[in-house]
């Protein structure tokens, strides 16, 4: 059953993880959620086909194909502000979940992709945009560098997701996942492996109430 009491919990009402579920489980639910609460409805990692039935049964949702997300009733927008900072183009999904999520929960969001260490002077490049920030999400696969050197330029909270992005001896997104653990960069957070999601909801949490 729908966690309908969750938006009085924590503030957002249940989001939807779509991968496992049918259409009518997921319409189901959706319907529940928009009866039963006020804020945003969210359901997550879906295609195009599945959007579409799901948008043809309850109507009034957004689709973002690139973030796999279709949201109900975005949240107003709030005053905090976060970076979705990536370091290639293959991380451009995460990134795009990440960024999509917490503008549905009313996040002011910029994005600053491309900037990995391999080309650390794209990164230096935009420092001043970063730090103007109040909480930056830094999404990389291959050796999982990016957030640790984010963390040693910005004094913000630094929402670090590893992605499966890289070739053999990165495990599938294990090799960041601990590299970003092991971040001598103090304070650095680390949420699962391509969870753009996950650090969406981390930076929303962070936001004063």
């Amino acid at each position: 059953m729908p966690d309908t009491d969750r938006e009085r919990r924590l503030g957002v009402p249940e989001v939807v993880y779509g991968p496992g579920k049918t259409v009518e489980q997921i319409v189901g639910v959706v319907r529940s959620l928009l009866a039963a609460n006020e804020g945003p409805v969210l359901v997550t990692r879906v295609g195009p086909d599945t959007a579409g039935a799901v948008a043809a049964e309850v109507p009034g949702g957004s689709y973002d194909a690139t973030a796999r997300l279709i949201v109900w009733r975005p949240a107003a927008q709030r005053i905090f502000e976060v970076a979705v900072v990536s370091a290639g183009t293959s991380d451009a999904p995460v990134a795009a979940e990440a960024a999509a999520v917490a503008s549905a929960l009313g996040l002011v969001v910029r994005e600053v992709r491309d900037v990995g260490v391999a080309g650390i002077h794209r990164l230096l490049a935009r420092v001043d945009e970063l730090r103007s920030a109040d909480a930056v999400i830094c999404i990389a696969g291959m050796e999982g560098a990016l957030p640790s050197v984010v963390g040693g330029l910005v004094g913000c909270p630094v929402i670090a997701v590893p992605t499966s992005v890289g070739y053999g001896a990165t495990l599938e997104g294990v090799t960041p996942l601990l590299a970003m653990l092991s971040s001598c960069a103090a304070g650095v957070v680390v949420v699962n492996i391509d969870s753009g999601f996950g650090a969406a909801v981390a930076a929303h949490r962070m936001a004063p109430r």
